[in-house]
């Protein structure tokens, strides 16, 4: 896997290349790059996909600086620019930080995309991501919560992955998402500091701020999402000036693990209409 390094440590990532239409896809909270493997997989034809993995607990190299959102937005907005990225198709699914990046940092977008996500006032989102941030709090607590999740009998319960899916993610992903936490303190000290230095305010201000960005903007929501509530998806799309809606059914928040085809073909339904 290609890495890159940045001012605050070094990213891995991948990208498939290509002259197409740049998408750049972001993950959240304890995955990586691998949750978007067969949403890549149907966009690779016609499109340079690029698919960082951010420090949130599954990435492989720590950080030199202790991440905080405010620091990740800043990461992401320089790895844009270090890749020389343009007329980019910004995509996040379950984090919100590519809300700030939009408000923040437009000039390299050409399009946004709101996938299932944190906004508003759902920060940290349902009782998994207050779970998290005690467990980040309590000493011990997180080495403890990371030992249960990872036990295979239990990844369907409803404080983990079974929050987000509705489907059986393969047990070789979710062990990748999960080893970094689990061997390495490094890793286990970024996802604490992250998760410790949240901004209870910063999704309602990039809210506030979406309302100024006039380019073209998709919010895709699962409709039987138990994370993020149905009405947020209306709420973004209806505060975006060039804001659509699309639901997708029979998924939860994951939509790329649930429903991937779905989701790969409204992205190229979306890149393909808004194109210059």
């Amino acid at each position: 896997m290609p890495e890159i390094r940045l001012s605050a440590g070094t990213v891995e990532y991948e990208d498939t290349g290509g002259d197409g239409p740049v998408v750049v896809l972001l993950h959240g909270l304890v995955h990586d790059s691998t949750v978007w493997r067969e949403v890549t997989a149907g966009l690779r034809a016609g499109h340079r996909v690029v698919a960082p993995t951010l420090p949130y607990g599954a990435h492989r190299r720590p950080l030199d600086r202790p991440p905080t959102p405010d620091l990740v937005v800043e990461l992401i907005a320089e790895f844009l620019d270090r890749l020389d990225l343009t007329d980019v198709t910004l995509v996040e699914s379950d984090c919100g930080r590519a809300q700030t990046v939009a408000v923040r940092h437009p000039e390299r977008l050409a399009r946004l995309v709101l996938v299932s996500c944190e906004a508003f006032d759902n920060y940290p989102p349902g009782l998994p991501g207050k779970m998290i941030g005690a467990a980040c709090r309590v000493p011990g607590a997180l080495p403890l919560l990371v030992r249960v999740l990872g036990l295979g009998p239990l990844r369907r319960l409803p404080v983990g992955i079974g929050a987000l899916t509705k489907r059986p993610v393969p047990d070789e992903i979710v062990d990748g998402w999960l080893r970094p936490l689990r061997t390495d303190p490094a890793i286990r000290r970024d996802f604490r500091h992250y998760n410790t230095h949240i901004r209870r305010t910063e999704l309602l201000e990039a809210a506030e701020g979406l309302r100024k960005f006039d380019k073209p903007a998709l919010v895709v929501w699962a409709t039987e999402d138990l994370m993020m509530p149905r009405a947020h998806g209306r709420r973004l799309a209806e505060l975006l000036p060039q804001g659509r809606l699309v639901e997708i059914d029979d998924s939860r928040t994951l939509i790329a693990e649930d429903q991937p085809r779905r989701l790969a073909s409204v992205l190229r339904e979306f890149v393909a209409r808004t194109g210059k």
